[in-house]
């Protein structure tokens, strides 16, 4: 199986369509944003950094990020491939993750880009919580992913909470710089050959559909 790389404005709905994928093809589901909330619950002075960071829409060095990300690239249940969610956020990235599979001798496999409107995405983060525990994401607003007890993880059975940047004035923000550091992403590996386009504004499970077709081919 090829690894996947996903593409999108935040709350696009990255990290549900990773879940169906993980859940179909048996494949690591990889998010960095995940990566880095781990890494800033703990209370060590790149933790509280990295906290801050977040919490104010900004994203983390890149050197943090390739640190982690290649940390868990190496584990065993990578060989096969994976999904990444949230990474890479630039053209500066993408090269450095070249790099990195170069050293590791592992194939880029392919990106998927989920197309959705701002308006469209800013309103779903109203609704949206998440696992601390295991980082499965709910959404309120959407029949099909709330938790079977309200406010608990179906998982974990602990209780969710609201990410530190999941809000209005934050998500203008993260979208902006969205638009002028990863969009570009899009270009660069459009000439690689390696790009599908899906429709994201359209239910998990329709956009998730479209995601199974572009694999069968």
């Amino acid at each position: 199986m090829k690894s996947i790389i996903l593409i999108a404005a935040p709350a696009a709905g990255k990290g549900t369509l990773a879940t169906f994928l993980k859940n179909k093809y048996n494949m690591p589901h990889i998010s960095t944003g995940d990566l880095l909330r781990d890494a800033a619950s703990k209370d060590d002075f790149r933790g509280r950094e990295i906290k801050e960071l977040i919490t104010n829409g900004k994203f983390v060095s890149d050197e943090v990020v390739l640190e982690l990300l290649k940390l868990r690239i190496e584990n065993e249940d990578c060989s096969n491939g994976y999904i990444l969610d949230g990474f890479p956020r630039n053209v500066s990235q993408a090269k450095s993750y070249d790099e990195i599979l170069k050293e590791l001798n592992k194939n880029i496999g392919i990106v998927i880009v989920l197309d959705i409107d701002k308006e469209i995405a800013k309103s779903r983060i109203s609704g949206r919580l998440s696992c601390p525990k295991c980082f499965k994401v709910y959404n309120t607003s959407n029949p099909s992913m709330k938790p079977i007890k309200d406010g608990l993880c179906d998982n974990c059975n602990i209780e969710l909470n609201r990410r530190l940047d999941d809000n209005p004035e934050t998500y203008d923000e993260r979208y902006n710089t969205y638009l002028e550091k990863t969009e570009p992403l899009i270009s660069y590996y459009d000439k690689k050959g390696i790009v599908y386009h899906v429709d994201g504004s359209l239910t998990p499970e329709e956009t998730f559909d479209q995601v199974v077709k572009i694999l069968g081919e």
